[in-house]
């Protein structure tokens, strides 16, 4: 059988562009002796269906020209990839390839591993990092711009990872890290900065990215900062914000809250005081914000006050010295005194610091055309600042209209202003509006429901599902007030709506159905009085008793008048019936209560001429009748 020495196939195209790179200095001659030595083979079995060759004898040499045609390949495709590379490069490696070789080459520390975890080594070609130079070579195109984003993407998320490796050895949590480190973007790209900007000095010159970001972080005592910030019951994103805010002065952020508890700030608003006080807050002496302080405790603010009015309004602090003047003036020229300033700032904190000045004139101004002078409009805010805080546009001209429609004028409202000035500080359409559509569904007309609510503008604050329907349902069911009269009954007495039914109403009605009174007459005595049920029960019962006992009249003249109750025993009932008994006169309980002092008196002595003309009409026709009959007998003894 024939042989033939080992056939020399060229590679596959996959095989062939990576055996340039593979290539070793002595590669010719390898393939020279492998194929020298290789075995001979069988013609049948290795090429079956081509025709035999001349068999060679297997000591003769290969010739140059054989080895030449073969090498003559591998070079020039070697020098063909040489001398294209960049091109060659660009072709190869696609954009997601170098993203991820760029984050090869950044990232020098492996991801961190929780404990239990199997670490998986990485690859070869992980491990091995590509010479940049070589695959962006020659680009200078648009996604430069990308590519240097995300090279500082990644140099962020490298230096995200030594934070929470510094907040770990600080003790920390894992989620708690993770969570506070979402949260300092601004202060991750200023160790970043400063990191890269410490590769300027000698002793860090040849020192990795990673060693100068734990440096920066290490010097900066960011961490013992967290953990005693947390320790004053500031969460984590306040915390964040507090460190952002710093822009790298950390010693700052614990100096200002120190002084904070000085002034009695709790610890839960120490970040929103810090926040909200103004991004230079951190930047402002503490000699600056005592003087603050100080200007309003010489002010009527006291000290102990002073935490809760800077927890609620932060803005004080943002002021200088001579802002502040400027504000306080402005009340002070009102007529306010020290103590009714110190506790409308205690008491609505925004009135003072919130608003502008330009604001807080144009509230004043609008409240002066109620008919109130500069000193009322001081007591009315000194009484509820909270006015200070509602917009005209929004709140105040909506309100006045409305209840210009339903008939109250100008002195209603001003009565509704210093009687009830949260009236103009609550929603119209969410608590006002219900309430009146309710009065107009029980049968109470516009007209009527304005003058209830100028008398008793406290109704508007009261809750219409809480306060105002049980009541009316009370009245109708266990106080006997017909359907008819409940509209007479709230027009006329509004303040039943602000009673309580179990300690007031309940009580004054078992009383009076313990006196013998029905329930349908006691309905009809409160739709004439609604105020009945308002009186308590020690005020009821002496005069009730002195009724029945000292002036000995009927249960029915209660009935008839229940307005009994509403005189004073010892003023009006007892003198007056004392007077009516001297005089020998007898009144019923209207005509005897229900007027002055002159009137009662011009009626008592009407009654006494009336008395006195009766009394001598009949002595006249007692004397006649007895002179008539002297006469008769005296006729009667002349006849005999």
């Amino acid at each position: 059988m024939l042989s033939f020495p080992h056939s020399h196939h060229s590679p596959p195209n996959h095989v062939s562009r990576l055996l340039p790179l593979r290539r070793s200095p002595n590669f010719a001659t390898v393939l020279h002796l492998s194929s020298a030595t290789s075995s001979p083979i069988s013609a049948s079995s290795a090429v079956p269906h081509r025709q035999q060759e001349p068999v060679q004898p297997p000591d003769t040499a290969i010739s140059e020209d054989t080895l030449r045609k073969h090498n003559a390949k591998s070079i020039a495709l070697v020098l063909h990839r040489s001398e294209n590379a960049n091109q060659l490069h660009q072709e190869v490696v696609p954009e997601e390839d170098k993203l991820r070789i760029l984050e090869m080459s950044l990232v020098t520390k492996r991801t961190p591993q929780f404990p239990g975890s199997i670490y998986i080594q990485p690859s070869q070609s992980e491990t091995s990092k590509p010479p940049l130079a070589n695959i962006f070579y020659g680009e200078c195109d648009e996604g430069d711009d990308e590519m240097i984003m995300r090279a500082l993407e990644i140099r962020r998320n490298v230096t995200v990872e030594i934070f929470k490796e510094a907040m770990q050895k600080g003790k920390f949590g894992i989620t708690y890290s993770n969570n506070l480190a979402s949260r300092l973007p601004d202060f991750i790209d200023y160790v970043m900065i400063e990191a890269a900007s410490m590769k300027q000095l000698p002793e860090f010159s040849h020192s990795t990215f990673n060693a100068r970001a734990k440096t920066v972080i290490e010097d900066s005592n960011v961490v013992p900062l967290i953990r005693w910030l947390k320790h004053n019951s500031l969460s984590y994103p306040r915390i964040g914000k507090l460190i952002c805010m710093s822009r790298g002065k950390l010693e700052t952020i614990k100096q200002l809250v120190e002084w904070l508890k000085t002034i009695h700030v709790k610890g839960e608003f120490f970040g929103f005081v810090i926040m909200k006080a103004g991004e230079d807050i951190l930047e402002r002496h503490i000699e600056e914000l005592d003087e603050i302080v100080q200007y309003l405790e010489n002010n009527g603010v006291r000290r102990d006050w002073m935490g809760a009015v800077m927890s609620r309004c932060p803005q004080l602090l943002s002021y200088n010295i001579e802002e502040v003047k400027t504000r306080v003036g402005f009340y002070l020229d009102m007529g306010m005194n020290e103590k009714d300033f110190g506790t409308m700032v205690f008491d609505y904190p925004k009135a003072l610091g919130y608003f502008t000045l330009e604001e807080m004139n144009e509230k004043v101004i609008y409240l002066k055309e109620f008919g109130l002078n500069h000193e009322e409009v001081g007591r009315l805010l000194a009484f509820k600042p909270q006015l200070m805080g509602c917009s005209i546009e929004e709140r105040w001209k909506p309100l006045v209209k409305y209840l210009y429609y339903l008939g109250v004028g100008r002195d209603g409202m001003r009565r509704m202003l210093i009687i009830k000035p949260m009236v103009f500080c609550v929603d119209l359409e969410k608590t006002i509006v219900p309430k009146v559509r309710f009065f107009q569904d029980i049968g109470i007309r516009d007209y009527a429901i304005g003058n209830m609510l100028a008398k008793f503008p406290p109704l508007l604050t009261y809750s219409l599902y809480k306060k105002i329907r049980p009541v009316v349902i009370f009245l109708m069911t266990k106080a006997g007030v017909s359907r008819k009269d409940i509209a007479k009954v709230i027009a006329l007495g509004p303040e039943l709506l602000g009673c309580s039914i179990v300690h007031k109403l309940e009580v004054n009605v078992k009383y009076f159905l313990s006196l013998g009174i029905p329930l349908g007459i006691l309905g009809e005595m409160i739709a004439d009085f609604p105020m009945l049920l308002r009186y308590n029960i020690d005020v009821l019962r002496p005069k009730y008793r002195y009724l029945r006992r000292t002036m000995v009249r009927p249960l029915k003249d209660l009935i008839e008048f229940p307005r009994f109750f509403s005189y004073s025993l010892d003023d009006r009932i007892v003198p007056r019936h004392r007077a009516v008994v001297e005089k020998r006169v007898n009144f019923k309980l209207r005509y005897m209560l229900a007027s002055s002092d002159e009137e009662f008196a011009k009626r008592v002595e009407a009654a006494v001429e009336r008395r006195t003309r009766f009394e001598s009409g009949v002595m006249a026709m007692g004397d006649t009748d007895a002179l008539s009959g002297s006469q008769t007998t005296n006729d009667s003894l002349v006849d005999n």
